[in-house]
Protein backbone atom coordinates (compact mmCIF):
# COMPACT_ATOMS: atom_id res chain seq x y z
CA UNK A 1 0.00 0.00 0.00
CA UNK A 2 1.41 3.46 -1.10
CA UNK A 3 1.28 6.24 1.82
CA UNK A 4 -0.06 9.63 0.60
CA UNK A 5 0.81 13.15 2.44
CA UNK A 6 -1.57 15.76 2.02
CA UNK A 7 -0.21 19.07 1.51
CA UNK A 8 -2.34 21.80 2.64
CA UNK A 9 -3.30 24.85 1.51
CA UNK A 10 -4.45 27.64 3.52
CA UNK A 11 -5.62 31.11 3.41
CA UNK A 12 -5.64 33.37 5.71
CA UNK A 13 -7.65 36.90 6.40
CA UNK A 14 -6.04 39.83 4.72
CA UNK A 15 -8.03 42.11 8.00
CA UNK A 16 -8.31 40.82 11.57
CA UNK A 17 -11.78 39.55 12.46
CA UNK A 18 -12.30 38.31 8.65
CA UNK A 19 -13.44 34.15 8.94
CA UNK A 20 -10.31 31.81 7.86
CA UNK A 21 -11.04 29.64 4.64
CA UNK A 22 -11.59 26.32 5.42
CA UNK A 23 -8.37 24.03 4.19
CA UNK A 24 -8.45 22.41 0.75
CA UNK A 25 -6.39 19.07 0.42
CA UNK A 26 -4.34 18.95 -2.00
CA UNK A 27 -2.39 15.22 -2.84
CA UNK A 28 1.47 15.93 -3.91
CA UNK A 29 2.38 14.70 -6.93
CA UNK A 30 3.61 11.15 -6.40
CA UNK A 31 3.89 8.58 -3.88
CA UNK A 32 6.86 7.88 -1.64
CA UNK A 33 7.81 4.73 -0.57
CA UNK A 34 6.23 3.52 2.75
CA UNK A 35 7.94 3.96 6.59
CA UNK A 36 8.69 1.45 8.49
CA UNK A 37 6.01 1.11 11.27
CA UNK A 38 4.96 3.89 13.47
CA UNK A 39 7.90 6.18 11.78
CA UNK A 40 7.22 9.49 9.51
CA UNK A 41 10.28 10.09 6.72
CA UNK A 42 11.83 13.21 7.60
CA UNK A 43 12.02 16.61 6.16
CA UNK A 44 15.40 16.41 3.68
CA UNK A 45 15.20 19.93 2.29
CA UNK A 46 12.61 23.27 3.52
CA UNK A 47 12.33 25.89 0.97
CA UNK A 48 10.10 29.17 0.85
CA UNK A 49 8.26 30.71 -2.17
CA UNK A 50 6.35 33.86 -2.89
CA UNK A 51 8.26 36.27 -0.42
CA UNK A 52 9.51 39.19 -1.13
CA UNK A 53 10.03 41.44 1.59
CA UNK A 54 11.30 39.00 4.42
CA UNK A 55 14.17 36.52 4.30
CA UNK A 56 13.79 33.01 3.54
CA UNK A 57 15.92 32.36 6.76
CA UNK A 58 13.86 35.14 9.23
CA UNK A 59 10.47 32.90 7.70
CA UNK A 60 11.56 29.46 8.54
CA UNK A 61 12.78 30.49 11.98
CA UNK A 62 9.06 31.65 12.80
CA UNK A 63 7.99 28.71 11.02
CA UNK A 64 10.02 26.36 13.37
CA UNK A 65 10.72 23.45 10.83
CA UNK A 66 13.96 22.16 10.32
CA UNK A 67 15.22 19.75 7.87
CA UNK A 68 15.64 16.15 9.85
CA UNK A 69 12.62 16.48 11.90
CA UNK A 70 9.71 14.66 10.72
CA UNK A 71 7.62 15.70 8.15
CA UNK A 72 4.21 15.20 9.52
CA UNK A 73 0.58 17.39 9.14
CA UNK A 74 0.25 18.31 12.16
CA UNK A 75 4.10 19.85 12.12
CA UNK A 76 3.19 21.84 8.77
CA UNK A 77 -0.08 22.92 9.96
CA UNK A 78 1.31 24.17 13.13
CA UNK A 79 3.82 26.21 11.21
CA UNK A 80 1.30 27.67 9.15
CA UNK A 81 -0.20 28.71 12.05
CA UNK A 82 2.76 30.48 13.50
CA UNK A 83 3.37 32.56 10.22
CA UNK A 84 -0.29 33.65 9.87
CA UNK A 85 -0.03 34.86 14.03
CA UNK A 86 2.15 37.28 12.42
CA UNK A 87 -0.45 39.11 10.66
CA UNK A 88 2.48 39.75 7.63
CA UNK A 89 0.79 37.17 5.73
CA UNK A 90 -1.84 36.85 3.10
CA UNK A 91 -2.17 33.45 2.92
CA UNK A 92 -0.10 30.34 4.22
CA UNK A 93 0.20 27.16 2.77
CA UNK A 94 3.02 23.93 2.51
CA UNK A 95 3.18 21.31 0.13
CA UNK A 96 5.74 18.25 0.45
CA UNK A 97 6.87 15.64 -1.71
CA UNK A 98 9.38 12.78 -2.09
CA UNK A 99 12.49 13.57 -2.07
CA UNK A 100 15.56 11.89 -4.57
CA UNK A 101 15.74 8.23 -2.88
CA UNK A 102 12.32 7.60 -1.69
CA UNK A 103 13.34 8.12 1.96
CA UNK A 104 12.30 11.69 2.65
CA UNK A 105 10.44 14.93 1.63
CA UNK A 106 11.43 18.09 0.24
CA UNK A 107 9.05 20.20 1.59
CA UNK A 108 8.01 23.73 0.65
CA UNK A 109 6.23 26.95 2.42
CA UNK A 110 3.98 28.92 0.20
CA UNK A 111 3.44 32.70 1.34
CA UNK A 112 1.82 35.42 -0.13
CA UNK A 113 2.39 38.45 2.13
CA UNK A 114 -0.15 41.24 2.88
CA UNK A 115 0.60 44.06 0.59
CA UNK A 116 1.66 47.05 0.26
CA UNK A 117 3.73 47.86 3.21
CA UNK A 118 4.51 51.57 4.79
CA UNK A 119 7.44 52.97 5.99
CA UNK A 120 6.64 54.12 9.75
CA UNK A 121 7.94 56.30 12.63
CA UNK A 122 7.67 57.03 16.16
CA UNK A 123 5.90 60.44 17.31
CA UNK A 124 5.99 62.01 21.04
CA UNK A 125 7.54 58.83 23.03
CA UNK A 126 9.80 59.10 25.38
CA UNK A 127 12.88 57.19 23.83
CA UNK A 128 14.72 57.70 20.69
CA UNK A 129 13.58 56.57 17.63
CA UNK A 130 16.88 54.04 17.20
CA UNK A 131 16.11 52.73 21.04
CA UNK A 132 12.63 51.88 20.09
CA UNK A 133 13.81 50.37 16.87
CA UNK A 134 16.06 48.23 18.57
CA UNK A 135 12.94 47.10 20.92
CA UNK A 136 11.28 45.79 17.65
CA UNK A 137 14.31 44.18 16.05
CA UNK A 138 14.63 42.33 19.07
CA UNK A 139 11.07 40.60 19.08
CA UNK A 140 11.94 38.82 16.06
CA UNK A 141 13.13 37.91 13.18
CA UNK A 142 10.41 39.21 10.77
CA UNK A 143 10.49 42.82 11.67
CA UNK A 144 11.67 45.10 8.60
CA UNK A 145 11.97 48.33 7.86
CA UNK A 146 8.40 48.74 5.75
CA UNK A 147 5.26 46.79 7.82
CA UNK A 148 1.66 45.99 6.29
CA UNK A 149 -1.00 47.77 8.88
CA UNK A 150 -2.65 45.15 9.30
CA UNK A 151 -4.63 45.10 12.58
CA UNK A 152 -2.80 42.28 13.69
CA UNK A 153 0.90 43.76 12.78
CA UNK A 154 -0.19 47.35 14.23
CA UNK A 155 -1.41 45.66 17.77
CA UNK A 156 1.34 43.43 18.41
CA UNK A 157 4.17 46.38 17.32
CA UNK A 158 2.53 48.87 19.73
CA UNK A 159 2.41 46.44 22.95
CA UNK A 160 5.51 45.43 22.53
CA UNK A 161 6.53 49.23 22.43
CA UNK A 162 4.45 49.72 25.59
CA UNK A 163 5.90 46.97 27.17
CA UNK A 164 9.90 48.84 26.75
CA UNK A 165 8.40 52.43 27.24
CA UNK A 166 6.42 51.14 30.54
CA UNK A 167 10.22 49.81 31.84
CA UNK A 168 11.07 54.20 31.96
CA UNK A 169 7.70 54.84 33.56
CA UNK A 170 5.81 55.86 30.63
CA UNK A 171 2.08 55.00 31.62
CA UNK A 172 0.25 56.10 28.55
CA UNK A 173 -0.98 53.22 25.72
CA UNK A 174 0.43 53.32 22.60
CA UNK A 175 -1.06 52.63 19.36
CA UNK A 176 0.05 52.58 15.62
CA UNK A 177 -2.22 54.13 12.89
CA UNK A 178 -2.05 54.50 9.21
CA UNK A 179 -1.34 58.79 8.21
CA UNK A 180 -1.77 60.48 5.45
CA UNK A 181 0.00 64.01 5.74
CA UNK A 182 0.90 64.61 2.62
CA UNK A 183 -0.03 64.03 -1.13
CA UNK A 184 2.57 61.32 -2.01
CA UNK A 185 3.09 60.08 1.54
CA UNK A 186 1.61 57.34 3.79
CA UNK A 187 3.35 56.56 6.48
CA UNK A 188 2.06 54.15 9.80
CA UNK A 189 2.87 56.32 13.36
CA UNK A 190 3.37 55.00 16.60
CA UNK A 191 2.31 57.40 19.41
CA UNK A 192 0.73 57.71 22.51
CA UNK A 193 -3.14 56.89 22.55
CA UNK A 194 -3.94 60.29 24.08
CA UNK A 195 -4.20 62.62 21.57
CA UNK A 196 -1.98 65.58 21.44
CA UNK A 197 -3.40 69.12 22.38
CA UNK A 198 -4.49 71.37 19.97
CA UNK A 199 -2.15 74.69 18.75
CA UNK A 200 -4.10 77.67 19.80
CA UNK A 201 -1.53 80.01 18.89
CA UNK A 202 1.94 80.33 17.37
CA UNK A 203 4.56 83.18 18.03
CA UNK A 204 8.00 83.99 16.84
CA UNK A 205 11.28 85.11 18.43
CA UNK A 206 14.16 86.07 15.91
CA UNK A 207 12.84 87.59 13.29
CA UNK A 208 14.17 90.88 11.48
CA UNK A 209 13.94 90.27 7.69
CA UNK A 210 10.33 88.84 7.55
CA UNK A 211 8.20 90.82 10.68
CA UNK A 212 6.75 88.24 13.09
CA UNK A 213 3.39 89.44 12.78
CA UNK A 214 3.71 88.29 9.17
CA UNK A 215 4.71 84.92 10.21
CA UNK A 216 2.19 84.77 12.75
CA UNK A 217 -0.86 85.57 10.35
CA UNK A 218 0.51 82.92 7.87
CA UNK A 219 1.06 80.14 10.67
CA UNK A 220 -2.56 80.88 11.75
CA UNK A 221 -4.42 79.81 8.83
CA UNK A 222 -2.48 76.57 8.99
CA UNK A 223 -1.78 75.81 12.54
CA UNK A 224 -4.45 76.76 14.78
CA UNK A 225 -6.54 74.09 16.19
CA UNK A 226 -4.14 71.15 14.74
CA UNK A 227 -2.88 68.41 17.09
CA UNK A 228 0.58 69.62 18.20
CA UNK A 229 3.73 67.41 17.57
CA UNK A 230 6.68 69.18 16.53
CA UNK A 231 7.33 67.25 13.46
CA UNK A 232 3.88 68.69 12.11
CA UNK A 233 4.83 72.12 13.39
CA UNK A 234 8.37 71.90 11.44
CA UNK A 235 6.49 70.61 8.31
CA UNK A 236 3.99 73.45 8.40
CA UNK A 237 7.03 76.08 8.52
CA UNK A 238 8.37 74.79 5.64
CA UNK A 239 5.34 74.81 3.95
CA UNK A 240 4.28 78.34 5.13
CA UNK A 241 7.22 80.12 6.16
CA UNK A 242 10.40 78.74 4.69
CA UNK A 243 9.30 80.37 1.64
CA UNK A 244 8.48 83.73 2.62
CA UNK A 245 12.27 83.91 2.95
CA UNK A 246 13.57 82.03 0.62
CA UNK A 247 11.51 85.11 -1.51
CA UNK A 248 14.34 87.36 0.54
CA UNK A 249 17.36 85.43 -0.24
CA UNK A 250 17.49 83.86 3.11
CA UNK A 251 18.21 79.93 1.89
CA UNK A 252 19.54 78.39 4.99
CA UNK A 253 16.37 80.04 7.38
CA UNK A 254 16.20 77.45 9.97
CA UNK A 255 14.04 76.96 12.94
CA UNK A 256 16.28 75.78 15.89
CA UNK A 257 13.83 75.64 19.04
CA UNK A 258 10.56 75.10 19.24
CA UNK A 259 8.57 74.91 22.20
CA UNK A 260 5.40 74.34 23.49
CA UNK A 261 3.49 75.41 26.62
CA UNK A 262 -0.03 75.44 28.25
CA UNK A 263 -2.14 78.27 27.07
CA UNK A 264 -3.29 80.42 29.82
CA UNK A 265 -7.08 81.25 28.83
CA UNK A 266 -7.64 78.18 25.85
CA UNK A 267 -7.38 74.47 26.06
CA UNK A 268 -4.16 73.97 24.13
CA UNK A 269 -0.78 74.93 23.91
CA UNK A 270 1.02 78.12 22.73
CA UNK A 271 3.78 77.40 20.44
CA UNK A 272 7.29 79.32 20.31
CA UNK A 273 9.26 79.20 16.94
CA UNK A 274 12.92 80.67 17.47
CA UNK A 275 13.96 81.49 13.63
CA UNK A 276 17.64 81.74 12.42
CA UNK A 277 17.41 83.61 9.14
CA UNK A 278 20.92 83.19 7.67
CA UNK A 279 22.50 85.48 5.08
CA UNK A 280 21.26 86.35 2.15
CA UNK A 281 21.99 84.60 -0.92
CA UNK A 282 22.53 85.71 -4.60
CA UNK A 283 21.42 83.76 -7.83
CA UNK A 284 24.58 82.13 -9.46
CA UNK A 285 23.92 79.93 -12.55
CA UNK A 286 20.33 79.79 -13.79
CA UNK A 287 20.48 76.92 -16.64
CA UNK A 288 18.35 74.60 -18.18
CA UNK A 289 18.02 70.82 -18.85
CA UNK A 290 15.81 70.64 -21.95
CA UNK A 291 16.68 68.45 -24.76
CA UNK A 292 15.18 68.75 -27.50
CA UNK A 293 14.74 72.20 -26.89
CA UNK A 294 17.28 75.00 -26.75
CA UNK A 295 18.24 76.03 -23.22
CA UNK A 296 18.71 79.34 -23.77
CA UNK A 297 15.39 80.07 -24.83
CA UNK A 298 14.57 78.02 -21.77
CA UNK A 299 16.31 80.63 -19.89
CA UNK A 300 15.13 83.49 -21.86
CA UNK A 301 11.66 82.81 -20.83
CA UNK A 302 12.68 82.01 -17.40
CA UNK A 303 13.32 85.97 -16.77
CA UNK A 304 15.92 85.49 -14.39
CA UNK A 305 19.89 86.99 -14.12
CA UNK A 306 22.70 85.34 -12.49
CA UNK A 307 24.10 88.16 -9.30
CA UNK A 308 20.74 88.82 -8.25
CA UNK A 309 19.21 88.33 -4.95
CA UNK A 310 17.81 84.99 -5.00
CA UNK A 311 13.71 85.19 -4.82
CA UNK A 312 12.32 82.10 -4.95
CA UNK A 313 9.04 83.60 -5.73
CA UNK A 314 10.77 84.86 -8.95
CA UNK A 315 12.06 81.59 -10.07
CA UNK A 316 8.76 79.62 -9.33
CA UNK A 317 7.56 82.63 -11.71
CA UNK A 318 9.98 81.35 -14.16
CA UNK A 319 8.84 78.24 -14.08
CA UNK A 320 5.03 79.11 -15.01
CA UNK A 321 6.53 81.33 -17.96
CA UNK A 322 8.41 78.18 -19.06
CA UNK A 323 4.95 76.15 -19.06
CA UNK A 324 3.47 79.20 -21.12
CA UNK A 325 6.27 78.62 -23.52
CA UNK A 326 5.59 74.89 -23.66
CA UNK A 327 2.09 74.75 -24.04
CA UNK A 328 2.40 77.70 -27.08
CA UNK A 329 4.38 75.66 -29.07
CA UNK A 330 2.65 72.08 -28.40
CA UNK A 331 4.05 70.72 -25.23
CA UNK A 332 0.31 71.10 -23.70
CA UNK A 333 1.52 67.91 -21.49
CA UNK A 334 5.09 69.28 -20.11
CA UNK A 335 6.34 69.70 -17.02
CA UNK A 336 8.93 71.81 -15.40
CA UNK A 337 11.01 71.14 -12.09
CA UNK A 338 13.60 73.48 -10.29
CA UNK A 339 16.50 71.94 -9.18
CA UNK A 340 18.81 74.12 -6.99
CA UNK A 341 22.54 73.70 -5.59
CA UNK A 342 24.02 76.13 -2.82
CA UNK A 343 27.21 77.22 -2.97
CA UNK A 344 27.47 78.62 1.08
CA UNK A 345 31.01 79.61 0.59
CA UNK A 346 29.86 82.03 -2.16
CA UNK A 347 26.33 82.26 -0.70
CA UNK A 348 24.62 81.91 -4.11
CA UNK A 349 22.50 79.47 -4.99
CA UNK A 350 22.43 77.73 -8.68
CA UNK A 351 18.60 77.34 -10.46
CA UNK A 352 18.77 74.71 -13.37
CA UNK A 353 15.01 74.12 -15.06
CA UNK A 354 14.55 70.37 -15.94
CA UNK A 355 12.30 70.36 -18.60
CA UNK A 356 10.31 67.74 -19.68
CA UNK A 357 8.75 68.64 -22.76
CA UNK A 358 7.11 65.92 -23.97
CA UNK A 359 5.41 64.70 -27.15
CA UNK A 360 4.27 67.79 -29.27
CA UNK A 361 0.57 68.44 -30.42
CA UNK A 362 -0.47 70.35 -33.72
CA UNK A 363 -4.07 71.75 -34.27
CA UNK A 364 -6.36 69.40 -36.07
CA UNK A 365 -9.62 70.85 -37.45
CA UNK A 366 -12.04 73.65 -35.93
CA UNK A 367 -15.78 72.97 -34.76
CA UNK A 368 -17.99 75.85 -34.23
CA UNK A 369 -21.55 75.40 -32.76
CA UNK A 370 -24.38 78.25 -31.90
CA UNK A 371 -23.96 80.02 -34.63
CA UNK A 372 -25.56 80.15 -38.52
CA UNK A 373 -24.30 80.27 -41.73
CA UNK A 374 -23.71 83.78 -42.35
CA UNK A 375 -21.67 84.40 -38.88
CA UNK A 376 -19.76 80.79 -38.75
CA UNK A 377 -17.63 81.63 -41.68
CA UNK A 378 -16.53 85.30 -40.28
CA UNK A 379 -15.39 83.37 -37.03
CA UNK A 380 -13.82 80.69 -39.28
CA UNK A 381 -11.57 83.59 -40.56
CA UNK A 382 -11.08 85.53 -37.69
CA UNK A 383 -9.33 81.46 -36.02
CA UNK A 384 -5.37 82.34 -36.72
CA UNK A 385 -4.48 79.07 -35.92
CA UNK A 386 -4.02 76.24 -38.86
CA UNK A 387 -4.17 72.75 -39.45
CA UNK A 388 -0.71 71.23 -38.50
CA UNK A 389 0.69 74.21 -36.60
CA UNK A 390 1.94 73.88 -33.16
CA UNK A 391 -0.97 73.74 -30.62
CA UNK A 392 -1.24 76.62 -28.61
CA UNK A 393 -2.70 75.50 -25.49
CA UNK A 394 -4.37 79.09 -24.56
CA UNK A 395 -5.46 79.63 -27.32
CA UNK A 396 -9.40 79.20 -27.45
CA UNK A 397 -9.21 81.08 -24.53
CA UNK A 398 -7.93 83.93 -25.74
CA UNK A 399 -9.49 84.08 -29.22
CA UNK A 400 -12.98 83.61 -27.57
CA UNK A 401 -11.79 86.79 -25.11
CA UNK A 402 -10.71 88.85 -28.43
CA UNK A 403 -14.15 87.98 -29.85
CA UNK A 404 -16.02 89.56 -26.60
CA UNK A 405 -13.37 92.66 -26.13
CA UNK A 406 -13.40 93.53 -29.70
CA UNK A 407 -17.61 93.83 -30.04
CA UNK A 408 -17.67 91.55 -33.40
CA UNK A 409 -21.04 90.41 -32.28
CA UNK A 410 -23.54 92.25 -30.72
CA UNK A 411 -25.13 91.54 -27.49
CA UNK A 412 -22.83 88.20 -27.49
CA UNK A 413 -24.45 85.33 -25.06
CA UNK A 414 -22.25 82.75 -23.24
CA UNK A 415 -19.16 81.29 -25.10
CA UNK A 416 -17.19 78.23 -24.20
CA UNK A 417 -14.75 76.08 -25.71
CA UNK A 418 -13.69 72.08 -25.66
CA UNK A 419 -10.63 70.20 -27.09
CA UNK A 420 -10.27 66.61 -28.14
CA UNK A 421 -6.84 65.46 -27.91
CA UNK A 422 -5.96 62.42 -30.02
CA UNK A 423 -2.81 60.58 -28.50
CA UNK A 424 -2.13 58.44 -31.53
CA UNK A 425 -2.03 61.03 -33.91
CA UNK A 426 -0.75 63.65 -31.17
CA UNK A 427 -3.39 66.29 -32.62
CA UNK A 428 -5.97 68.25 -30.77
CA UNK A 429 -9.25 69.52 -32.27
CA UNK A 430 -11.62 72.59 -30.90
CA UNK A 431 -14.67 73.11 -30.72
CA UNK A 432 -16.44 77.06 -29.82
CA UNK A 433 -19.77 77.35 -28.45
CA UNK A 434 -21.63 80.39 -29.02
CA UNK A 435 -24.78 81.15 -26.78
CA UNK A 436 -28.24 81.79 -28.52
CA UNK A 437 -27.63 86.01 -28.27
CA UNK A 438 -25.24 85.52 -30.99
CA UNK A 439 -27.33 84.41 -33.88
CA UNK A 440 -28.04 87.83 -34.11
CA UNK A 441 -24.46 89.25 -34.83
CA UNK A 442 -22.81 92.65 -36.03
CA UNK A 443 -20.12 91.60 -37.82
CA UNK A 444 -17.48 94.81 -38.85
CA UNK A 445 -18.73 96.42 -41.63
CA UNK A 446 -22.46 94.63 -41.87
Amino acid sequence: MLWFVPALLVLAPCVAGQPRRAAQPVRPPGPAAPAPAGQSWPIESLTVAGHRNYQESAILAVAGLKPGQAATPEAFEAARERLLATGLFESVGYRYEPAAGGKGYRAVIEVAEVEPVYPFRFEDLPLGADELRAALEAAGPLFAARLPATAAVLERYARLLQNRLAETGFRDRVVGRLVSERQDEVVIVFRPATPPPAIVYVRFTGSEAVEAAELQNAMAGVAVGVPYTEQRVRELLDSAIRPRYEAKGRMRVSFPEITAAEAPDARGVVVTVRVAEGEVYELGEVGAQSYPLPPGGIVKAAGLKSGERADFDAVEEGRERILRLLRKNGHMKGAVKIERTLDDAARKVNVIYQVEAGPRFTFGALKVEGLDILTEPAVRKLWGLKPGQPFDADYPEFFLNRIREDGVFDNLGQTRFSIQVDEASQTVNVTLYFGAAARKSLLPGA
